[in-house]
């Protein structure tokens, strides 16, 4: 009981591999994808900064940190089937929180269960550090996705993930997403040009619609 079942269950987001049900040449666990997620943004954090943005570091690394921990109940649900609809978006929402929630009036000492309801809560929203953890999610899908299409996998899953998540971080009004857009894709589909799967030509067709 208490914070050695939450520290103990981490361990279960080592266990649950993303996109499941489809070949990969690499495979990444929810863990690896928090971590990275935290790491993009950082750097994206910082480039609001560099802006003249003032960014609550403390709430970017609490919601970034713990943005997937939910999926210890539900699993790695594919993007195509979880934003089917925003019916079942908002139900799977529900039962995850609902879950998570339950987790924490079980198991977590009163005097903490505040703290933990606000880092374990839901934490894109319109504010400067939930729209970083959007972006900061997305750029990990397309990066997963470019990966696996770089080196041929012809998976049409992995096509419709990059071009999703493309299509979603430059619709985010941020400084980060334009330095993205400017800087750092251009450097991706370059090095994607000797991918027998057409790279650029997906890119500038999200990038158009």
């Amino acid at each position: 009981m208490g914070i050695h079942t939450y520290f103990q269950s981490l361990t279960d987001l080592e266990r649950i591999i993303r996109c499941p049900g489809k070949f990969k040449f690499q495979e990444h666990s929810v863990s690896a994808h928090s971590w990275k997620v935290v790491q993009y943004a950082k750097t994206l954090a910082d480039i609001e900064e560099s802006n003249g943005v003032t960014v609550d570091w403390k709430k970017l690394y609490e919601i970034t940190s713990s943005h997937d921990y939910g999926e210890i109940f539900i699993g790695d649900i594919k993007t195509p089937v979880k934003h089917y609809s925003l019916e079942l978006r908002s139900m799977l929402q529900q039962v995850e929180e609902g879950m998570v929630a339950h987790f924490i009036d079980e198991h977590i000492p009163e005097e903490l269960k505040p703290i933990f309801r606000r880092q374990l809560r839901e934490g894109k929203d319109h504010s400067v550090e939930g729209q970083i953890l959007e972006v900061a999610d997305k750029l990990d899908q397309i990066y997963e996705a470019f990966a696996e299409l770089q080196r041929g996998n012809t998976e049409k899953e992995f096509i419709v993930m990059y071009r999703s998540a493309l299509i979603k971080i430059k619709g985010i009004n941020l400084h980060c997403v334009t330095y993205f857009l400017q800087n750092i894709l251009p450097d991706m589909v370059n090095e994607g040009s000797r991918s027998p799967i057409d790279i650029a030509k997906i890119t500038n067709e999200a990038l158009a619609s």
